[in-house]
Protein backbone atom coordinates (compact mmCIF):
# COMPACT_ATOMS: atom_id res chain seq x y z
CA UNK A 1 0.00 0.00 0.00
CA UNK A 2 1.28 3.48 -0.85
CA UNK A 3 2.05 5.93 1.91
CA UNK A 4 -0.84 8.35 2.53
CA UNK A 5 -0.55 11.93 1.29
CA UNK A 6 -2.32 15.11 2.33
CA UNK A 7 -5.59 15.85 0.57
CA UNK A 8 -5.25 18.76 -1.88
CA UNK A 9 -6.73 22.11 -0.91
CA UNK A 10 -9.02 23.79 -3.44
CA UNK A 11 -8.11 27.34 -4.43
CA UNK A 12 -9.14 29.94 -6.99
CA UNK A 13 -6.74 31.82 -9.27
CA UNK A 14 -7.62 35.04 -11.06
CA UNK A 15 -6.46 35.18 -14.67
CA UNK A 16 -6.38 38.67 -16.18
CA UNK A 17 -9.18 39.17 -18.72
CA UNK A 18 -10.35 35.57 -18.26
CA UNK A 19 -11.90 35.37 -14.80
CA UNK A 20 -11.29 32.70 -12.18
CA UNK A 21 -9.90 29.20 -12.61
CA UNK A 22 -9.80 26.40 -10.04
CA UNK A 23 -6.59 25.06 -8.56
CA UNK A 24 -5.42 22.34 -6.17
CA UNK A 25 -2.59 22.96 -3.72
CA UNK A 26 -0.99 19.75 -2.43
CA UNK A 27 1.43 20.20 0.43
CA UNK A 28 4.40 17.92 1.08
CA UNK A 29 6.52 17.41 4.16
CA UNK A 30 10.19 18.29 4.33
CA UNK A 31 10.41 21.72 2.73
CA UNK A 32 11.37 20.40 -0.70
CA UNK A 33 10.60 22.05 -4.04
CA UNK A 34 7.22 23.11 -5.40
CA UNK A 35 6.10 22.29 -8.95
CA UNK A 36 3.40 24.31 -10.72
CA UNK A 37 1.73 21.58 -12.76
CA UNK A 38 -0.44 22.26 -15.83
CA UNK A 39 -2.77 19.67 -17.37
CA UNK A 40 -2.94 18.49 -20.98
CA UNK A 41 -5.44 19.35 -23.69
CA UNK A 42 -7.70 16.35 -23.15
CA UNK A 43 -8.13 16.14 -19.37
CA UNK A 44 -8.12 18.57 -16.47
CA UNK A 45 -6.25 18.85 -13.20
CA UNK A 46 -8.33 16.18 -11.43
CA UNK A 47 -7.65 13.44 -14.01
CA UNK A 48 -6.20 10.29 -12.47
CA UNK A 49 -2.90 10.76 -14.30
CA UNK A 50 -2.49 14.27 -12.89
CA UNK A 51 -3.44 13.07 -9.41
CA UNK A 52 -0.93 10.22 -9.66
CA UNK A 53 1.86 12.67 -10.48
CA UNK A 54 0.89 15.03 -7.66
CA UNK A 55 0.53 12.22 -5.12
CA UNK A 56 3.81 10.65 -6.21
CA UNK A 57 5.63 13.95 -5.89
CA UNK A 58 4.08 14.59 -2.46
CA UNK A 59 5.43 11.24 -1.26
CA UNK A 60 8.84 12.39 -2.46
CA UNK A 61 8.68 15.74 -0.64
CA UNK A 62 7.58 17.94 -3.56
CA UNK A 63 4.53 20.19 -3.22
CA UNK A 64 2.39 20.88 -6.28
CA UNK A 65 -0.08 23.46 -7.52
CA UNK A 66 -2.38 22.00 -10.17
CA UNK A 67 -4.74 24.34 -12.00
CA UNK A 68 -7.31 24.48 -14.77
CA UNK A 69 -6.93 26.30 -18.04
CA UNK A 70 -9.97 28.49 -18.77
CA UNK A 71 -11.30 26.19 -21.51
CA UNK A 72 -11.33 23.26 -19.10
CA UNK A 73 -12.88 25.37 -16.36
CA UNK A 74 -15.89 26.15 -18.56
CA UNK A 75 -16.15 22.63 -20.01
CA UNK A 76 -15.08 23.47 -23.55
CA UNK A 77 -13.25 20.97 -25.75
CA UNK A 78 -11.09 23.37 -27.73
CA UNK A 79 -7.93 24.47 -25.86
CA UNK A 80 -7.30 28.12 -25.16
CA UNK A 81 -5.22 30.25 -27.50
CA UNK A 82 -1.54 30.40 -26.54
CA UNK A 83 -1.76 33.99 -25.20
CA UNK A 84 -4.63 33.07 -22.85
CA UNK A 85 -3.05 29.77 -21.81
CA UNK A 86 0.26 31.49 -21.14
CA UNK A 87 -1.46 34.19 -19.08
CA UNK A 88 -2.98 31.39 -17.01
CA UNK A 89 0.44 29.82 -16.51
CA UNK A 90 1.78 33.15 -15.34
CA UNK A 91 -1.09 33.66 -12.88
CA UNK A 92 -0.58 30.14 -11.48
CA UNK A 93 3.14 30.67 -10.99
CA UNK A 94 2.42 33.94 -9.20
CA UNK A 95 -0.02 32.14 -6.89
CA UNK A 96 2.41 29.30 -6.25
CA UNK A 97 5.18 31.69 -5.29
CA UNK A 98 3.16 32.82 -2.27
CA UNK A 99 2.05 29.29 -1.38
CA UNK A 100 5.54 27.84 -1.66
CA UNK A 101 6.82 30.12 1.10
CA UNK A 102 10.46 29.97 0.10
CA UNK A 103 10.52 26.50 -1.45
CA UNK A 104 12.50 26.23 -4.71
CA UNK A 105 9.92 26.83 -7.43
CA UNK A 106 9.57 24.92 -10.70
CA UNK A 107 6.88 25.00 -13.39
CA UNK A 108 5.81 22.74 -16.20
CA UNK A 109 3.11 20.26 -16.95
CA UNK A 110 1.79 17.47 -19.05
CA UNK A 111 1.76 17.70 -22.87
CA UNK A 112 -0.17 20.88 -23.84
CA UNK A 113 0.34 22.27 -20.32
CA UNK A 114 4.08 21.83 -20.56
CA UNK A 115 4.21 23.49 -23.97
CA UNK A 116 2.16 26.46 -22.77
CA UNK A 117 4.49 26.80 -19.78
CA UNK A 118 7.55 26.82 -22.00
CA UNK A 119 5.84 29.32 -24.29
CA UNK A 120 5.15 31.64 -21.37
CA UNK A 121 8.75 31.36 -20.21
CA UNK A 122 10.10 32.03 -23.71
CA UNK A 123 7.88 35.10 -24.11
CA UNK A 124 8.94 36.62 -20.79
CA UNK A 125 10.79 34.70 -18.04
CA UNK A 126 8.53 33.59 -15.20
CA UNK A 127 9.93 35.20 -12.03
CA UNK A 128 11.61 33.06 -9.42
CA UNK A 129 11.77 29.71 -11.20
CA UNK A 130 14.65 27.30 -10.71
CA UNK A 131 13.70 25.29 -13.81
CA UNK A 132 11.03 23.75 -16.02
CA UNK A 133 9.73 20.17 -15.96
CA UNK A 134 7.88 18.70 -18.96
CA UNK A 135 5.88 15.47 -18.84
CA UNK A 136 5.50 14.15 -22.43
CA UNK A 137 6.34 17.35 -24.27
CA UNK A 138 4.26 17.40 -27.50
CA UNK A 139 6.94 18.06 -30.10
CA UNK A 140 4.48 17.66 -32.99
CA UNK A 141 0.95 16.42 -33.74
CA UNK A 142 0.54 12.66 -34.01
CA UNK A 143 1.50 11.44 -37.47
CA UNK A 144 3.06 14.76 -38.48
CA UNK A 145 6.70 14.71 -37.32
CA UNK A 146 8.38 18.10 -37.11
CA UNK A 147 10.11 20.48 -34.74
CA UNK A 148 8.25 23.75 -35.27
CA UNK A 149 6.69 23.52 -31.81
CA UNK A 150 10.16 23.45 -30.26
CA UNK A 151 11.47 26.63 -31.93
CA UNK A 152 10.67 28.79 -28.90
CA UNK A 153 12.73 26.59 -26.56
CA UNK A 154 15.94 28.25 -27.80
CA UNK A 155 14.78 31.46 -26.09
CA UNK A 156 14.66 29.78 -22.67
CA UNK A 157 17.71 30.22 -20.49
CA UNK A 158 16.59 28.17 -17.48
CA UNK A 159 17.27 24.45 -16.96
CA UNK A 160 14.69 22.16 -18.55
CA UNK A 161 13.84 18.52 -17.88
CA UNK A 162 12.01 16.46 -20.50
CA UNK A 163 10.38 13.25 -19.26
CA UNK A 164 9.45 11.27 -22.35
CA UNK A 165 8.40 7.83 -23.50
CA UNK A 166 10.36 6.32 -26.37
CA UNK A 167 7.11 5.37 -28.17
CA UNK A 168 5.46 8.78 -27.83
CA UNK A 169 3.46 9.45 -31.01
CA UNK A 170 3.73 13.19 -30.33
CA UNK A 171 7.51 13.22 -30.05
CA UNK A 172 9.54 11.31 -32.63
CA UNK A 173 12.53 10.12 -30.63
CA UNK A 174 15.20 11.10 -33.16
CA UNK A 175 13.71 14.59 -33.55
CA UNK A 176 13.39 15.00 -29.79
CA UNK A 177 16.98 13.94 -29.20
CA UNK A 178 18.17 16.39 -31.86
CA UNK A 179 16.19 19.16 -30.18
CA UNK A 180 17.66 18.38 -26.77
CA UNK A 181 21.18 18.28 -28.22
CA UNK A 182 20.74 21.73 -29.77
CA UNK A 183 19.55 23.16 -26.45
CA UNK A 184 22.84 22.13 -24.86
CA UNK A 185 23.51 21.64 -21.16
CA UNK A 186 20.40 23.50 -20.02
CA UNK A 187 18.20 20.63 -21.30
CA UNK A 188 18.04 17.12 -19.82
CA UNK A 189 16.17 14.20 -21.38
CA UNK A 190 14.92 11.31 -19.21
CA UNK A 191 13.51 8.46 -21.29
CA UNK A 192 10.97 5.81 -20.32
CA UNK A 193 11.69 2.82 -22.60
CA UNK A 194 8.65 1.51 -24.53
CA UNK A 195 6.31 4.12 -22.97
CA UNK A 196 3.80 6.05 -25.07
CA UNK A 197 2.46 9.61 -24.64
CA UNK A 198 0.51 8.52 -21.53
CA UNK A 199 3.55 6.69 -20.12
CA UNK A 200 1.79 3.40 -20.78
CA UNK A 201 3.98 0.38 -21.57
CA UNK A 202 2.88 -2.87 -23.27
CA UNK A 203 2.36 -5.91 -21.05
CA UNK A 204 5.08 -7.76 -22.96
CA UNK A 205 7.69 -5.51 -21.33
CA UNK A 206 7.00 -7.06 -17.94
CA UNK A 207 6.73 -3.59 -16.39
CA UNK A 208 3.68 -1.83 -14.98
CA UNK A 209 2.64 1.74 -15.69
CA UNK A 210 2.95 2.78 -12.00
CA UNK A 211 6.55 1.54 -12.01
CA UNK A 212 7.29 3.61 -15.13
CA UNK A 213 5.83 6.72 -13.51
CA UNK A 214 7.70 6.07 -10.27
CA UNK A 215 11.02 5.94 -12.12
CA UNK A 216 10.25 9.19 -13.93
CA UNK A 217 9.24 10.90 -10.69
CA UNK A 218 12.42 9.71 -8.98
CA UNK A 219 14.41 11.25 -11.82
CA UNK A 220 12.40 14.48 -11.68
CA UNK A 221 12.86 14.88 -7.94
CA UNK A 222 16.62 14.23 -8.17
CA UNK A 223 16.89 16.75 -11.01
CA UNK A 224 14.91 19.41 -9.14
CA UNK A 225 17.06 18.91 -6.05
CA UNK A 226 20.20 19.42 -8.14
CA UNK A 227 18.84 22.57 -9.79
CA UNK A 228 17.68 23.99 -6.46
CA UNK A 229 21.15 23.44 -5.04
CA UNK A 230 22.75 25.24 -7.97
CA UNK A 231 20.31 28.14 -7.65
CA UNK A 232 20.82 28.53 -3.89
Amino acid sequence: MSDPVDKPRTLAIAVPDAGIVSALWQEAAGGGPCLVLAHGAGAGMTHSAMAAVADGLARRGVATLRYQFPFMERGAKRPDSPPLAQATVRAAVDAARDLAAGRPLFAGGRSFGGRMTSGAEAASPLPGLAGLVFFAFPLHPAGRPGRERAAHLAAIGRPMLFLQGTRDALADLALLQATIAELGPRATLELAPDADHAFHVPARTGRRDPDVLAALLDAAVAWMAAQAKRAA
